[in-house]
């Protein structure tokens, strides 16, 4: 009988290579290769003619397709309701990532205790944490919590036949890489166990209509553990996003089957579980410092205008090269901002540390951040507060061409329409201001123009 062989699989894009090398060769993703058991021997094939030829299949066109009516389950979190499209579909794959102690167990306790107290069938099927330890966190919560289903099982096969006999309406699997299937020798959290249990779970999802709520981990990097297979067998992906030294956490959806992708809800934590924030500018904008470096930026964050503070810090620095650290915001932005400001805008800060944070752990990846991140940077250069009318904090919105023009970005009307709802104006923006320059001159004055002279 020969040996099982021996292969290495990248934990990255699951390419299998017969030995071990740094760099995956399909993805490009370091240190990735991990060995694993691969059995020799063929499987076995099939016999005779109905084997060998398949039997068409009659195409049908799409007018001609019954359309299903998807009733939607509402979670009682109108914040996550509006993430997913409305609620959680019978019979999806839901894939929720963040780091450890961001909040993702509690968020997924927080929904089983309503749809339970809703009268809707649930299980919280925890391969991490032992039911007393779940008590102790869902009596933290709420007392309604206390009524959820729960099994502490790491074996796959056992899960599955009790979401069988169980038949709930929403399940709950906490992790998606604890659990392991007996019929393979990987270790769990491998590639294979991990392709193989979500590939169970979704066909008996599929067949019972049980909405799956799968938490799963995070690398160092933030992007998700395991095969990125992964992300394509679900049907929504949704990221939990914040600090934990910080109370506020995102939840944004990186991929939604059944909705859009450009919404995000924005929650606080607190002793007694994640609260909504259904005004969240309100809540940046009170704490807004109104000194020197800082700046209120007019972010979209999914399809919502939110407002957000960001201040800049320069300062002479005695390391070659100085510091850039960026907090909230890209490193690699915030160097391109630096040097549209040195070229065309006399602004050099070649021999300065400066850092840039975005106040209230969000993170801002939109390009419309650039403006605001150039005008922090002057404002701490100078000394000068750019504040605006009444004394209220300077607001604005933009993105950096890199011939120093200012280029507009996608719902300008709502940023603007965002503003003045906090008396907020004028808001600098590519519409009024269509260069760099223009938009120093007119938040500085005369200052700037002797800057750049």
């Amino acid at each position: 009988m020969p040996r099982p062989a021996s292969i290495h699989v990248c934990s990255a894009c699951g390419h299998a290579s017969a030995r071990w090398a740094g760099r995956c060769p399909a993805c490009g993703e370091w240190n990735s290769l991990v060995e694993q058991t691969q059995d020799p021997r063929p499987a076995p094939r099939a016999r005779g003619a109905a084997a060998r030829v398949a039997a068409p299949v009659k195409p049908v066109a799409l007018r001609d397709v019954a359309a299903i009516e998807q009733r939607r389950l509402g979670t009682g979190i109108g914040e996550l309701d509006s993430v997913l499209g409305g609620g959680i579909v019978p019979g999806s794959l839901v894939l929720i990532g963040g780091s450890p102690g961001i909040g993702k167990s509690t968020l997924t306790t927080m929904v089983l205790a309503n749809l339970h107290e809703a009268g809707r069938r649930t299980l919280y099927v925890s391969a991490e944490e032992s039911a007393a330890q779940i008590r102790l966190r869902a009596a933290r919560l709420r007392a309604g919590a206390l009524g959820i289903p729960v099994i502490a099982e790491t074996d796959l096969h056992t899960v599955l036949a009790t979401l069988e006999r169980e038949r709930p309406e929403v399940c709950v699997i906490d992790s998606v890489q604890t659990l392991h299937s007996g019929e393979l020798s990987s270790v769990a959290g491998s590639v294979a166990q991990v392709r193989e249990v979500a590939g169970q779970l979704m066909e008996l999802a599929k067949a019972m209509r049980i909405a799956v709520l799968l938490v799963g981990h995070v690398t160092k990097d933030g992007t998700l553990a395991g095969p990125r297979v992964l992300e394509h067998l679900v049907d929504c992906v949704l990221q939990f996003e914040g600090e934990r030294e910080r109370t506020y956490r995102t939840v944004r959806a990186i991929k939604n089957r059944f909705g859009s992708t450009n919404e995000a809800g924005v929650f606080e934590m607190r002793d007694d579980g994640l609260v909504e924030v259904l005004d969240a500018s309100a809540r940046f904008l009170g704490e807004a410092t109104r000194a020197p470096g800082s700046v209120v930026l007019c972010a979209i964050e999914g399809s919502r205008p939110l407002l957000v503070e960001i201040q800049a810090l320069v300062s002479s620095s005695e390391l070659v090269p100085p510091r850039r650290v960026a907090s909230g915001f890209d490193r690699n932005r915030l160097a391109l901002v630096l040097a549209v400001l040195g070229r065309h805008a006399g602004i050099g800060a070649g021999t300065s540390d400066v850092f840039v944070n975005v106040v209230g752990g969000v993170r801002v990846e939109e390009p419309g951040a650039d403006l605001a991140v150039a005008l922090a940077v002057v404002s701490a250069v100078r000394g000068v507060a750019p504040g605006g009318t009444d004394g209220q904090p300077l607001a604005c919105f933009g993105e950096l061409g890199l011939t120093g023009e200012l280029r507009s970005v996608a719902h300008g009307d709502r940023r603007l329409a965002e503003a003045a709802k906090f008396g907020l104006g004028p808001v600098v923006e590519p519409g009024a201001h269509g260069t760099l320059r223009a938009a120093l001159a007119h938040t500085f004055g005369t200052r700037q123009h002797a800057l750049a002279a």
